[in-house]
């Protein structure tokens, strides 16, 4: 289906820009690491939420930065671009595609709110266990590989200028 955006557009896509950071956002999201070592369920919904979290803590660092919300409505364009073409692949109809990626952005904004409490608290801790295990705690090991992970992450990405980071096509210390 093509939108109207696409029928009037007179040049390149804005959004393919961020295309290479939507990218990296995935890669990171599926590094092995959060699924053997993190416990983290390797589903549909478990390969959702590392994605969720990831976007959640790349679009906080862009926030970071007001003269860059453009790439963050772009990367979280890209997001629901993405969610939309993977549902209709495997199956989904027209009629149930729009209310699921309505869930999604749902979804993405209430991680959102729930990853930016700091690394280590517990607040963190327990937003990791709702979101990425469905409520159910993991081992201690995995865990604490989870938290490390993403405290990681979010270091790295705060190192990172946002002008580097929203032409980047990797993410930087993902992996503690």
């Amino acid at each position: 289906m093509i939108s109207f955006r696409k029928l009037f557009r007179t040049g390149p896509d804005p959004r393919e820009a961020r295309r290479p950071l939507w990218e990296a956002v995935i890669a990171t999201a599926r590094a092995p690491h959060w699924y053997t070592e993190g416990g983290v369920p390797d589903t549909l919904d478990g390969r959702f939420d590392m994605i969720g979290l990831v976007m959640a803590l790349v679009l906080h660092r862009i926030d970071e930065e007001p003269a860059h919300t453009a790439a963050g409505v772009q990367l979280t364009e890209l997001f629901v671009s993405d969610m939309d073409g993977q549902m209709r692949q495997i199956g989904f109809g027209d009629m149930v595609v729009g209310k699921q990626v309505g869930r999604m952005m749902g979804a993405l904004g209430g991680r959102l709110g729930a990853y930016r409490a700091p690394d280590g608290s517990d607040a963190l801790r327990a937003a990791l266990i709702r979101n990425l295990w469905r409520g159910k705690a993991p081992g201690d090991v995995e865990l604490a590989h989870v938290m490390a992970s993403v405290a990681a992450l979010r270091g790295a990405l705060a190192a990172m200028p946002v002008a580097d980071l929203i032409a980047a096509d990797r993410l930087p210390g993902a992996v503690p």
